[in-house]
């Protein structure tokens, strides 16, 4: 389970310092349209209804469903109709032959001399062939197919799934960043107002010139790291634009809500590891494996014997009568004669064994190398949980510590500008304590988006993402 920082540590936090970082926090104007605030589900919905990888991994899922409902067509009977008018000569000897799969001739007449004189046929049939006992093999090639579609809606499940931590650790980038644009600002500000504080002094002779052009090039070096920043936010922007379809100047995320996002899951947290649902990361290769296991399955039952009923009925024509007189070919092309046939099958290949045998070798191999990658998952599963728990328990600390600078920093800065305009220090002095105050806000921004970030990947790791979207939105 996630560990979550105590209710009062956080809150008072929040309070604290959230407020005074909310430069972005309100929706503003981009030209004639005003930019909604997107929540981080909504741009998860949009991401998997635009990225054309998930669109092709449903397809692959809708064409194993069909694949499913083949398997069960494959055992209906197998029904063949023909009708074939023949003219030809009737001039065969007895014996046999083995025909290749083509019969020459279906005539009968055995002549004492050679007979090159055409006749009339017709030969009309209808053959039907149906597995009357295949030993389980119309049951095993059905689940066999079912498992393949469990494979693929699994795989859509895990590439969603990994767009959703994707979408997740970039949301939370994103303020990140725009908490740190905020920050930059606030300093550029406060390096103008030094700077307007120093050319007072300096025009008054209290301080030597030069530090007029040390407070242009401190403000210069403030605005070209708010520059910095911001260019970090439009490439995560575009980014995110990338993978929502959604276009970077329509993008807009709320950082109000923070503060909510800290209370709610520190209050409800994420539910025990045994009641989450199974992690798609992990299920996919459980999926992996039952395929395998029905493949093993399907060889199995692929090289038993087979019963087969047969069934066949024809009619026939022919213009050459019973004592062999040669009539006009089109009185052939009649039905004369009328037959059928009926039987049970028993159908076995004598190698059956050993080709059984190779491949049950090879599906076997197959499914321990399933088996290892899953233990591969797990173990980097479990990786990524121990390195976000120690993550959480580092944020923590820092965010008992941070408020105390930031509030020294604050106290320090305007202790130090007061001393500066009476001349009591240089502006080293005055400098060093503009840049701990900046440092402090920066590692208190810092230590929020580490520790929503731990929380976000313990999260996905034990299969809790949903609920951490959820609680974060």
């Amino acid at each position: 389970m996630v560990i979550f920082c105590s209710r009062k540590l956080l809150w008072a936090s929040a309070i604290t310092l959230l407020p005074a970082l909310s430069l972005w926090a309100q929706p503003t104007a981009a030209g004639p349209q005003q930019q909604a605030i997107l929540t981080l589900p909504a741009l998860i919905d949009s991401a998997t209804h635009h990225l054309p990888v998930l669109l092709q991994k449903q397809a692959l899922v809708n064409a194993a469903k069909a694949g499913v409902t083949d398997a069960r067509h494959t055992f209906l009977p197998n029904s063949y109709v023909g009708d074939e008018l023949s003219v030809g000569s009737d001039n065969a000897l007895p014996g046999s032959y083995y025909s290749f799969g083509l019969i020459p001739s279906v005539s009968s007449g055995i002549n004492p001399a050679g007979n090159s004189q055409a006749a009339g046929g017709n030969i009309a049939f209808l053959f039907n062939e149906y597995e009357l006992v295949n030993f389980g093999l119309k049951k095993a090639t059905i689940q066999h197919a079912e498992a393949n579609t469990n494979v693929s809606q699994a795989d859509l499940d895990r590439e969603t799934y990994l767009l959703k931590w994707q979408i997740g650790k970039l949301f939370l980038e994103i303020r990140k960043s725009q908490y740190q644009l905020s920050i930059d600002s606030e300093n550029s500000a406060r390096y103008s107002k030094l700077y307007t504080v120093i050319q007072a002094v300096t025009r008054s002779g209290i301080k030597p010139g030069a530090d007029s052009a040390l407070a242009m090039a401190e403000l210069s070096q403030s605005r070209t790291v708010y520059n910095q920043t911001n260019g970090q936010l439009r490439q995560l922007l575009q980014q995110l634009s990338y993978l929502t379809g959604i276009t970077a100047d329509r993008i807009l995320i709320d950082t109000t809500s923070t503060e909510s996002n800290l209370s709610t899951l520190n209050l409800t947290g994420l539910p025990p590891d045994s009641s989450l649902p199974a992690n798609p990361l992990l299920d996919y290769y459980t999926k992996e494996k039952m395929l395998y296991q029905q493949t093993e399955q399907l060889v199995r039952k692929s090289y038993l014997p087979k019963i087969l009923l047969t069934g066949i009925t024809w009619a026939r024509g022919s213009s050459i009568d019973y004592q062999d007189n040669y009539k006009s070919v089109p009185t052939g092309w009649g039905y004369q004669r009328y037959n059928y046939l009926a039987g049970l099958t028993l159908q076995y290949n004598l190698f059956n064994l050993v080709h059984r045998h190779d491949k049950q070798a090879i599906i076997h191999q197959e499914l321990v190398a399933s088996d290892y990658a899953r233990q591969q998952q797990q173990l980097s599963l479990q990786n990524v949980g121990n390195k976000a728990d120690e993550g959480i328990r580092t944020a923590l600390k820092n965010l008992q510590e941070i408020p105390v600078q930031i509030r020294s920093a604050q106290d320090a800065f305007n202790q130090k500008t007061a001393q500066y305009r009476a001349g009591i220090i240089n502006l080293v002095d005055l400098t060093n304590a503009t840049f701990v105050l900046y440092r402090s806000e920066s590692a208190y921004v810092q230590a929020v988006s580490d520790w929503l970030s731990a929380n976000l990947d313990k999260a996905a790791a034990n299969g809790g993402l949903d609920t951490f979207i959820t609680s974060i939105k």
